[in-house]
């Protein structure tokens, strides 16, 4: 039988795995696929359409509905460009914190996951421990949803818990998102002639300035309960990149830009698709006017589902019998996969070690503190999974 890995020593394997999301994480599903096969684990995989990733998935105990699902992502950021004082490829302890990118989103949830689940193999459990490990979580959570499908061939959970950081305590309920990549096509003329022309820039700005009166809007409304918990606690709009125009001295015929919106519990995706579609379809108008060729098309780029906080949700109540936390659920506006198990019919919860303050940064970390908090956790999900 394989040595059983320690939490750190997990950790130190994943992280020295680049898995930044435009490369392959093959090495690593690999790595974890053999370690867990030594332990007696089978696990699946569930490739890309490509073929040069994998998410995947096991399950340890009886063969029975009702089991916890630990859900993490495979992928990490970049660290190019970034400031690093140490190899951001290896862990390295300095003042009581483990550095390494994804040490905290979140290579150190996936590391006591699979601890856990090894545990819990050993252990002989009564009730079902699963493990779902995604990838493409960082541009855009599109791996998680062909995993949960994969995933109906196990028997199905009652409860998952989405490891992203949160300092252990439980979130159950974050925005979510659609964004479109809007291309407006105007008219080319001699700026001193602007009148008889479209300005693509001109006109795609309307667009903009829409979303800007519509984000000043919502700030000064009266937030919805659901909505009160986030900041900003309303849905906001963002565009981050504009692209367009020839010469100074010509209407520019071209313009791009992604326009994104952020959807807060109590309010839908397609409520804001609907808006932001009604809007653009109304400057369109008035841009056909002036020449005829002109237009606005869009391309959904992205789509998340907004998390509703559960009344009573399974995971809810597991994640506080294992913390004993007994405060007020938390909200957070960044989004996860939570959403998707919830949308395919799951109790989920947000819970993990760590910071999200320092995601994405250089010299990303995790406390030692805030691990060894991880792995008390999970010591007493298996304990409570072995009844």
């Amino acid at each position: 039988m394989p040595e059983r890995l320690s939490p750190r020593a997990i950790l130190e394997r994943l992280v020295a795995f680049p898995t930044v999301s435009h490369a392959s994480n093959l090495d690593l599903i690999d790595w974890v696929e053999s370690y867990l096969a030594g332990h007696g684990i089978t696990a699946h995989r569930h490739w890309n359409e490509v073929g040069d990733k994998a998410a995947l998935y096991a399950h340890v105990g009886p063969e029975v509905e009702g089991g916890v699902i630990l859900s993490g992502h495979s992928d990490v950021v970049p660290v190019e460009g970034q400031d690093w004082s140490s190899d951001p490829w290896q862990v390295t302890e300095r003042d009581g914190k483990l550095y390494g990118r994804g040490t905290t989103d979140m290579k150190g949830f996936d590391a006591l996951a699979i601890w856990a689940l090894v545990e819990a193999r050993h252990a002989g459990i009564e009730r079902p421990l699963q493990l779902a490990l995604s990838y493409d979580e960082e541009v855009g959570c599109t791996g998680a949803p062909p995993l949960i499908a994969a995933m109906s061939g196990l028997p199905r959970a009652s409860a998952v818990i989405v490891g992203e950081p949160t300092g252990l305590s439980p979130v159950t309920g974050h925005k979510g998102g659609v964004t479109y990549k809007v291309h407006v096509q105007g008219f080319e003329v001699h700026s001193s002639i602007l009148h008889r022309g479209v300005s693509a820039i001109m006109w795609g700005t309307k667009l903009i300035e829409w979303a800007n009166g519509v984000n000043d809007a919502n700030l000064a409304a009266t937030p919805g309960p659901l909505a009160a918990a986030f900041d900003p606690p309303c849905t906001n709009l963002h565009v981050g990149q504009i692209r367009g125009g020839t010469a100074h001295n010509i209407t520019a015929k071209y313009c791009t830009f992604g326009l994104g919106a952020r959807v807060v519990p109590g309010e839908t995706l397609d409520q804001w698709r609907g808006k932001i579609e009604a809007a653009a379809r109304e400057i369109e108008g008035r841009m056909q006017a002036v020449r005829p060729e002109a237009r606005i098309a869009m391309a959904e780029t992205f789509s998340l589902p907004v998390f509703v906080p559960e009344e009573n949700g399974e995971a809810e109540r597991l994640v506080r019998r294992i913390t004993g936390e007994n405060g007020p659920a938390g909200a957070v506006s960044f989004g996860t996969e939570a959403s998707h198990f919830q949308a395919a019919g799951y109790s989920a919860v947000v819970c993990g070690p760590g910071d999200i303050a320092v995601a994405h940064q250089p010299d990303e970390y995790i406390t030692q503190a805030q691990f060894q908090a991880g792995e008390a956790f999970m010591t007493r999900l298996v304990e409570t999974l072995s009844g």
